[in-house]
């Protein structure tokens, strides 16, 4: 972790000035930690920029998606460049661009979680009450559970960082935990962050209820039926989360944090969602390089299966005629939300969960329910087979520009079977080089 050590404390003073000088500044030296977070005021501050580095351009405001995007087999890289092409191709390298960016981002993100981790607590003022410093431990805890989740599902098992860091040496020489343990720590601090958290409904700042959400998704990657049920639920049965109709609801005229999303981060003017200008055409200012395929196209303008969905792709004008996504839309350019976590997401983990476990009229009605917002006809689904593949494919045309098809594949074993890739090595990414270098306790994933 050498290389991300300096990238953590300049920011947090920058923060408060300016959100865009945040994410674009590089600092090469370290700052004494006594100059960043000392009061309220600087405490706040470096809660913003721990969300901006969840949000920024290497995580989810484009690179970590498309890590996703990109190998799932539903979406074309039209451009030249290198990085994408190899993840479009199946040939992933450890220096590529993309994954390298993903990877420093993930963990710039947790380290920002272990400033706060280690800061507040100590922190002496009186606009700073004990609930405030709870809520704020809370969000650094969730943010860091959902960072290590990602990085679990990405890469395996990481080093677990759990601490500030301070100087170069600091938090190196960490040897890469197991898979299992990395995911232990996902739901150590879940399970920290949720009493900490108020139980409010927020659809841009960790909540207990968002933390709710992820525990659900964590269950269901980790094989855990009856408690991805339960905690779905939880969602589920409150008001407060609905599934908009129709589909495009949630995105369409501008809506943003709708009932039907539970986690959505937010962007604007000074603080840009980069995936406009790889989906939308030149036409509407952006670069088209990422597209649907043809087999994707077919499924959403087919009204038995995509339905309303539809609303997610567009044409461009003769002679063109080429396909975009459109979810990330907007004018100004770069201020739609990223989708993180959707109401959608819990009814199909739900249907899962109860699938594995036998309840096949429940998992039917919950799948059904996403069918019946889609405007498609119900499934008639009837035996745990046929029921986990229908709902495989509704999670495909339910969150095609979301990050999820790579993962859900891998997940349930169905990569070899959709992609043909039956190297299961390369179900993985690889550790990027620069990090290999910087830190000889890492090591590389089998068969990079």
């Amino acid at each position: 972790m050498k290389k991300l050590v300096y990238s953590i404390l300049p920011a947090v003073l920058l923060l408060t000035s300016s959100c865009q000088q945040f994410l674009d500044v590089q600092p090469d030296l370290q700052v004494d930690q006594s100059q960043a977070i000392t009061n309220a005021s600087t405490a706040e501050a470096a809660v913003n920029g721990m969300y901006n580095r969840l949000g920024n351009d290497s995580y989810y405001g484009s690179n970590f998606p498309a890590l996703s995007y990109l190998s799932g087999g539903d979406i074309n890289w039209t451009g030249s460049q290198t990085a994408p092409q190899e993840i479009f191709a199946r040939r992933v390298t450890s220096t590529n661009g993309y994954v390298g960016s993903a990877w420093a981002a993930i963990y710039q993100t947790i380290l920002a979680a272990n400033y706060l981790l280690e800061t507040v607590p100590n922190l002496s003022d009186p606009q700073l009450t004990a609930d405030r410093k709870n809520q704020i431990l809370g969000e650094a805890y969730a943010v860091r559970a959902l960072s290590y989740f990602d990085l679990a599902r990405g890469w395996g098992g990481v080093q677990l960082i759990l601490k500030a860091t301070y100087a170069p040496t600091d938090n190196t020489g960490i040897p890469r935990s197991s898979l299992t343990d990395t995911y232990a720590q996902v739901l150590k601090d879940l399970t920290t962050a949720e009493p900490l958290l108020s139980a409010t409904t927020n659809r841009n700042r960790f909540t207990r209820k968002t933390v709710w959400a992820l525990r659900a998704r964590y269950y269901l990657y980790r094989q855990e039926w009856e408690q991805a049920e339960s905690y779905a639920t939880k969602l589920i049965d409150d008001t407060n989360y609905k599934l908009v109709s129709p589909y495009s609801a949630f995105f369409a005229n501008n809506a943003v944090a709708t009932t039907e999303s539970v986690f959505e981060i937010a962007y604007s003017n000074s603080f840009k969602n980069g995936h406009y200008n790889w989906w939308l055409p030149p036409a509407l200012s952006g670069r088209r390089e990422w597209a649907p395929n043809d087999a994707l196209v077919k499924s959403l303008n087919d009204a038995t299966v995509g339905g309303n969905r539809k609303e997610l792709i567009a044409q461009t004008a003769a002679p063109g005629n080429l396909w975009y996504g459109k979810l990330y839309y907007r004018n100004p350019l770069g201020t739609d939300p990223a989708y993180l976590i959707r109401i959608a997401e819990l009814y199909l983990i739900r249907a899962e969960a109860r699938a594995q476990l036998g309840k096949t009229t429940l998992a039917l009605a919950d799948l059904n329910a996403v069918r019946s917002r889609a405007a498609v006809p119900a499934s008639t689904a009837a035996t745990k087979d046929a029921l986990l593949t229908a709902i495989s494919d509704e999670r495909r045309v339910e969150f095609p520009f979301e990050t999820d098809r790579w993962f859900d594949l891998v997940r349930t074993g169905r990569v070899a079977t959709v992609l043909g890739i039956t190297d299961t090595r390369k179900y993985v990414f690889p550790i990027p080089n620069s990090e290999l270098l910087a830190d000889k306790a890492l090591t590389q994933n089998e068969g990079y």
